[in-house]
């Protein structure tokens, strides 16, 4: 029975949730003049999450992506400086590295914040490509313990233990704090600069609307055939029906509240993150409020079961293959990447395209 997949989890609110606007930046010495507002930190998987901030004018070495990488720049603006992945990337522009990919030093043409999502350690390399310092799931543990950062749990066990929200230093704000970040992903185009199959504008993807889900449209940014793995932007005005995630899933709010779970009544708004571990269950999942869209990034790990309630029979199941699926029958054109030993296929929107 469907019930019987977590019947210990007593859900209270925002256990798998935190705001980062009430987080301040930290430093990490083997990752030179990068700040992080740390977010979660796997000893299983060695996966790691934060916003990370670069200053203007800050360079970083030649990078050895140990494990891939995907990220969304929230404010400032960003340069490969050569190689596959060269370009200039800014607000609204989402990427993905391939895991064993070296890339060329990159530079913050201002001072930039991006959300980052690592699958694995980052090695930072000199001009002669030795290892001047890796970046792993552990230091951003330590660093964030330093703090008194507590880490959004990564199980259903963990999620049910007390958290301490106290940090030593003072919360800093996102830049983006108080604006409407939704137009990062939901405007106008006009203006991008690029065409490359690592990095795509947002805002030039269109929204997937099934009909028989008017309020619920999806942008498929990467679909993993490999891992199952699908990362996506959210425009959710409509109620999600019951449902366990039998992967796990993270998000960032961008706009608009969310009602989850056994949160308060006015939900959670932008700035938000949010980690759903495998066999979470939300009875219902939907925007609170009708003044803006709620739109939300979203990486999903694995498949959502839905159902009509506990102990009810199987509804539907979401994975990768309907997010492809429903990516091909709206026109989206998905494409490889530019490693062929990573399958993943990414969104491709070249300049000019529509809304």
């Amino acid at each position: 029975m469907s019930a019987e997949y977590n019947p210990d989890f007593d859900p209270t609110g925002i256990e798998g949730g935190v705001d980062t606007n009430q987080l301040p930046w930290i430093r990490l010495a083997c990752a030179p003049n990068w700040q992080f507002k740390p977010l979660r930190a796997s000893r299983e998987s060695g996966r790691f999450s934060a916003i990370v901030k670069m200053d203007q004018g800050v360079s970083t070495s030649d990078l050895l992506h140990l494990g891939a990488m995907d990220l969304l720049i929230l404010s400032g603006k960003l340069s490969y400086q050569d190689g596959p992945l060269a370009s200039r990337i800014g607000p609204g522009v989402w990427g993905y590295v391939p895991a064993n990919a070296c890339v060329a030093g990159m530079t913050a043409l201002e001072d930039t914040e991006f959300l980052a999502n690592f699958y694995g350690p980052v090695a930072f390399l000199s001009a002669q490509r030795t290892v001047l310092s890796l970046l792993t799931a552990m230091d951003l543990q330590s660093g964030a313990d330093a703090q008194g950062i507590t880490l959004v749990p990564n199980t259903l066990a963990e999620c049910m233990q007390p958290r301490d929200q106290t940090a030593r230093s003072a919360a800093v704000p996102l830049a983006i704090a108080g604006s409407n970040a939704g137009e990062l992903v939901d405007a106008s185009a006009a203006g991008a600069d690029f065409v490359h199959p690592h990095f795509v504008d947002t805002r030039a993807i269109p929204w997937i609307v099934d009909p028989t889900l008017p309020d619920i449209a999806l942008k498929v940014l990467r679909v993993s055939e490999e891992t199952g793995v699908s990362s996506l932007i959210v425009r959710h005005n409509g109620v999600a029906g019951p449902h366990y995630h039998l992967g796990a899933a993270d998000f960032l709010v961008l706009s608009g509240h969310i009602g989850y779970r056994a949160g308060p009544p006015e939900g959670y708004g932008p700035g938000v993150w949010f980690f759903e571990p495998a066999g979470a269950r939300h009875e219902a999942t939907q925007r609170v409020g009708d003044h803006e869209d709620l739109i939300y990034t979203a990486n999903v790990y694995g498949p959502i079961q839905f159902d009509d309630g506990p102990g009810t029979p199987i509804a539907a199941v979401q994975s990768w293959m309907q997010y492809k699926q429903a990516a091909t029958a709206f026109g989206i054109q998905l494409v490889a990447n530019q490693f062929e030993s990573d399958p993943s296929l990414l969104a491709w929107a070249p300049v000019g395209s529509a809304v």
